[in-house]
């Protein structure tokens, strides 16, 4: 596919998910879910940015208000009421993050006295970590993107909320930990063990969120240096390797965002995208092997391949990173791309096949069709979820 094709493919299945999920024209029920909105909303800065049709900028407009008035507030079928944080009406529409985000799922919550089963909660709700970064991270390009400060500062307030509620003390060894799902008001962990990459989002997303601060600065905007401080310490001595392909984009593109930060002196961490791509290049050729891109369609999960698919693309701006003049060296990034170029044409292949009609017809594309269209666009067009500037 050229690019003017991906466009258009892009711009269908966007305006798609749009009207699937209540989103244009919108329904008295809207489907929010926090993971793929923040992946659509940077879909729709994109298309705004290639088109300069005005009408992607409302939808990213529209999407974060949506998201805002629905995840920030408690579900419809729970007895209690209104904004998530406790906040009063016309407060919290003024905070809409500061309790944190629900993440969208089917079911409601696990109450207290319920016992686990680890199963079932993966459709209940609750708040995960790793979904309130990719918020953060889209509400920050929809600041760079608008030039309006306020979507950074919510964006903040909610990296504020989510350290202090996720980070806790072990009692095994004293360590400052995190916990991977919490419930929706985040007053008990749901889940207590850590996601791997969960201190690793936190770091790299608020030098994000400190970055896009500076550069569209606004009065009262919370300083995020103590939260940063207390992400170093959980990531301190932890291992990135993983064979998972969503966890191997993951790893691709914080490389991609803390390497872009580096390069403009405002990451302190340079050798963090070596070491990022070094783990990825464990991790890549054990998912090869896996044999699971030559399974058909019913045994493989699209969203999670092309969460790898973007992650591949990323390859392509560190490499840029590479031919120009940087303010400060990346060790070891040079010999650790090198090892992972060889991959790359990996999100082609994944993306050719995802787009297959016989792929989309399977069970496993329908089962979780919003979330699969939205990784499809974003793949195709990732420049959209990638952009740091």
């Amino acid at each position: 596919m050229e690019t003017s094709d991906h466009i258009t493919t892009v711009r269908d299945l966007m305006l798609k998910f749009a009207r699937q999920t209540g989103l244009a024209p919108v329904r008295p029920d809207p489907q929010r879910y926090l993971w793929t909105d923040a992946f659509a909303l940077c879909n729709f800065l994109e298309l705004h940015r290639r088109t300069g049709d005005h009408r992607f900028m409302e939808l990213a407009t529209a999407l974060a208000n949506q998201v805002h008035a629905i995840l920030g507030r408690h579900r419809t079928d729970d007895p209690r009421s209104g904004w998530i944080s406790g906040l009063t009406e016309e407060e919290g529409g003024r905070h809409p993050t500061a309790g944190g985000l629900r993440i969208g799922k089917k079911l409601p919550e696990r109450g207290p006295a319920e016992p686990v089963d680890e199963e079932l909660e993966w459709d209940r709700d609750g708040q995960y970590f790793h979904y309130l970064t990719q918020w953060m991270h889209a509400l920050a390009a929809l600041t760079r993107a608008s030039g309006d400060p306020d979507w950074n500062r919510m964006a903040m307030e909610l990296a504020v909320t989510a350290c202090a509620r996720f980070v806790h003390v072990s009692p095994v060894d004293g360590r400052k930990r995190m916990y991977w799902k919490m419930s929706v008001d985040l007053s008990r962990p749901l889940v207590a063990a850590m996601g791997q990459h969960d201190p690793l989002d936190g770091l790299i997303t608020l030098h994000e969120l400190q970055m896009t601060a500076a550069a569209c600065p606004a009065p009262g905007l919370p300083d995020l240096r103590p939260e940063i401080a207390v992400m170093e310490e959980v990531c301190n001595g932890l291992a990135w390797e993983t064979d998972d392909p969503l966890g191997l984009g993951g790893l691709l593109t914080g490389a991609w965002r803390a390497a872009w930060m580096a390069a403009q002196g405002l990451f302190p961490h340079p050798d963090l995208p070596g070491r990022l791509l070094q783990a990825a290049r464990v991790g890549l050729p054990l998912f090869i092997r896996s044999g699971t891109l030559g399974l058909p369609p019913h045994h493989r999960l699209a969203f999670r391949e092309l969460g790898l698919g973007i992650g591949l693309h990323a390859v392509v701006g560190l490499q840029g990173l590479l031919k120009t003049s940087l303010k400060g060296p990346l060790p070891s990034l040079d010999e650790a791309l090198n090892g992972i170029l060889p991959y790359q044409p990996l999100a082609g292949e994944i993306e050719k096949f995802w787009l297959r009609p016989d792929a989309q017809a399977a069970a496993t594309w329908q089962d979780h069709r919003e979330i699969n269209m939205v990784m499809l666009a974003s793949s195709l067009l990732p420049e959209g979820y990638l952009r740091m500037d």
